[in-house]
């Protein structure tokens, strides 16, 4: 059994590799923040920038072009990267912009795996069609089902992943920090690059489920959280 005092030291291990690794990469960025904050291009339009670009990415992956939705992906995390950069930069730091950015970033992550399930969704409805394929697949051992299976854990990996965010929004939307859990945004985009550079196959899969277990692991874990910092400490009615 994990220690309170283990798992706390865990979280903050996690949350400073993350830190290093975003200051990094904003040291990379700044060449290409510092052009765009000379061109006047404001953080806003980076932000709708972004969305655009994992709209691209969602029907990339709908048409079963993995790899390009995984580098689509990648390019949406760097704008998400870089209109923050530009507004600490501007000194633009507006309470509708925080609001926008949010907002867009979860229906990025949304369009995202809905692609990704139609994919798979749009697959099992091509065997329906095509009995011939069908029964290609099931002398390889893959059941028709299978596709059904993968596209429901991307819609359980996008309800995991709005989970995720809910729960700390509403947390704080109370009045209460909930920083706990590490299995974020940034971790999620990872996990959907990689296993996306593996094209069509079980390494999304793998991932997808994975995806869904986490984010749902996080969520209840923030959960938790909010219970003892309330009723568990017997601060509420």
């Amino acid at each position: 059994m994990t220690t309170p005092g283990l798992q706390a030291t865990a979280e903050r291990g996690a949350s400073g590799m993350k830190g290093r690794v975003k200051r990094v990469a904003h040291l990379a960025l700044e060449p290409l923040t510092a052009l765009l904050a000379r061109l006047g291009v404001g953080p806003d339009a980076v932000t709708f920038m972004g969305l655009l670009v994992s709209l691209t990415a969602a029907l990339a992956f709908f048409e079963g072009y993995f790899p390009l939705g995984a580098l689509l992906v990648a390019i949406s995390g760097l704008c998400d990267l870089i209109d923050g950069e530009l507004a600490r930069r501007s000194g633009i730091r507006s309470r509708f912009g925080a609001f926008l950015d949010s907002t867009l970033d979860r229906l990025s992550d949304g369009m995202v795996l809905a692609g990704i399930a139609g994919f798979y969704l749009v697959h099992l409805t091509e065997l329906v069609l095509e009995p011939s394929q069908a029964m290609v697949e099931i002398a390889r051992g893959l059941e028709p089902r299978t596709w059904a299976v993968v596209s429901l854990t991307a819609v359980l990996a996008m309800l995991g992943s709005f989970m995720v965010s809910y729960t700390r929004a509403r947390a704080e939307g109370l009045g209460l920090e909930c920083r706990v859990g590490w299995f974020e945004r940034p971790e999620r985009m990872v996990l959907i690059i990689v296993a996306g550079a593996f094209g069509v196959g079980r390494v999304m899969s793998f991932a997808l489920i994975l995806m869904a277990v986490l984010s749902f692991s996080t969520a209840i874990q923030r959960v938790v959280h909010i219970w003892k910092l309330t009723r568990g400490a017997g601060l509420d009615s």
